[in-house]
């Protein structure tokens, strides 16, 4: 019985030990204050502070944890006078080399300017701010709007934005 009992220990305590790495810990999405960093995208709110959030600390995990597979960026190419699309995979490896090359990125989310949509489909249009530095002497200023599609399949999944309309005069 007490062989049965130390062999019953041994395994749960193993068990335990391979659930926990101390060498891979959770990462601590609060600050000191105790609010987190990232969002819960089950909010349309959650899902521009995502963004912010992203471009804030450049990261495209959490870039990329906004977008659904088939989302589609568009922007305006006003030398061509055509409107130029990509999707999630060039989105990504755009927003990569930006958040590579870029020092400091300063994204600043103005007032909503235009809503419609339910619980489970949204199309938002907003303005933003955006400051690039690359070095101390070479920093563009973006002042634009957003027109944000996003998804999901119900209100207990996070939002996706399947359409990016960069609404922009740059």
């Amino acid at each position: 019985m007490t062989r049965i009992l130390f062999f019953t220990v041994t395994i749960s305590v193993g068990l335990a030990f391979l659930a926990c790495n101390p060498f891979a810990p959770e990462i601590d999405f609060t600050t000191s204050t105790g609010s987190n960093l990232i969002s819960d995208q089950r909010s349309v709110d959650g899902v521009f502070q995502n963004l912010k959030y992203a471009y804030t600390f450049k990261d495209t995990t959490i870039y990329g944890g906004l977008f659904s597979y088939d989302f589609t960026f568009t922007y305006r190419d006003y030398d061509k006078l055509a409107d130029i699309n990509w999707g999630r995979d060039e989105e990504m490896r755009i927003t990569s080399r930006l958040f590579e090359n870029a020092s400091n990125l300063n994204l600043i989310w103005n007032d909503i300017v235009g809503f419609s949509g339910d619980t489970l489909q949204s199309n938002i249009t907003r303005s933003f701010n955006l400051t690039v530095t690359f070095n101390p002497n070479d920093l563009i200023r973006v002042d634009g709007r957003v027109s944000l599609e996003m998804r999901r399949a119900s209100t207990l999944v996070p939002w996706k934005i399947t359409r990016w309309k960069d609404e922009s005069n740059f």
